[in-house]
């Protein structure tokens, strides 16, 4: 899978420097499963327009269930399957963010789609986490297990990204690749890119989209608790 993240429709990483990205990446992603071209393009194209201003970014595929995670240079430095919220929908519901788990209505129980400057902070119930959007109550983090019934270790290392859509609204990944690899990534604070379920890519990322329907033309706070 690494291997064929080469970026070679955008041309920003030389082929070199992809075979050395495959070598450093860490892959948890199931075996066979693929990363869509959406996602191959927005990551280039983040990396060729400058569009994380040098820090680095995650690219969130909610349809394939998956998160990859980029340094600032644009070098993939790991790729993982994750869970999102249970509820399909790109919306954030007014107010959601300061109810309790308990209390957010099963039909917005959403991982929003877009572009989010996010970074560590504080949060009521969980300490110190890594808010993609703080908005919105959306955190990245380790999977939670307080619910045994949701089977959420279990519906992670499923091979299908069917049974991914689990959680309050944050994205949850696993202990290993948030140790690893996203805490030492986004210390600093990072750019988040979260695909749409129902929206349109231009909808959600209309600077890409522009760019990516020209390359074919020309080519032809306060604190709150994480939504866990």
């Amino acid at each position: 899978m690494v291997i064929a993240l080469a970026f070679a429709s955008v041309g920003t990483v030389s082929a070199k420097n992809s075979a050395a990205q495959s070598v450093t990446a860490v892959d948890e992603l199931p075996e066979g499963q693929t990363v869509s071209d959406t996602v191959i393009e927005l990551a280039g194209w983040v990396v060729a327009s400058k569009d994380s201003q040098g820090y680095p970014f995650a690219v969130m595929d909610k349809a394939a269930a998956q998160v990859l995670v980029f340094d600032g240079e644009g070098k993939l430095r790991g790729a993982a399957p994750a869970l999102f919220g249970s509820a399909k929908g790109d919306h954030t519901a007014p107010g959601v963010a300061g109810l309790a788990l308990r209390e957010i209505p099963g039909r917005d129980r959403t991982t929003p789609a877009g572009r989010f400057i996010g970074g560590y902070g504080p949060s009521i119930d969980a300490g110190r986490v890594l808010w993609v959007d703080y908005d919105s109550g959306v955190a990245l983090h380790p999977i939670a297990t307080g619910v045994p019934a949701e089977k959420r270790a279990e519906r992670l290392a499923s091979a299908s990204p069917d049974d991914n859509r689990v959680t309050h609204g944050c994205i949850n990944i696993s202990p290993t690749f948030y140790e690893q690899i996203v805490r030492t990534t986004f210390e600093r604070g990072g750019v988040f890119y979260v695909l749409p379920d129902k929206a349109s890519i231009a909808e959600t990322f209309p600077e890409f989209a522009e760019s990516r329907g020209a390359a074919k033309d020309e080519g032809g706070k306060s604190e709150r608790s994480a939504r866990k």
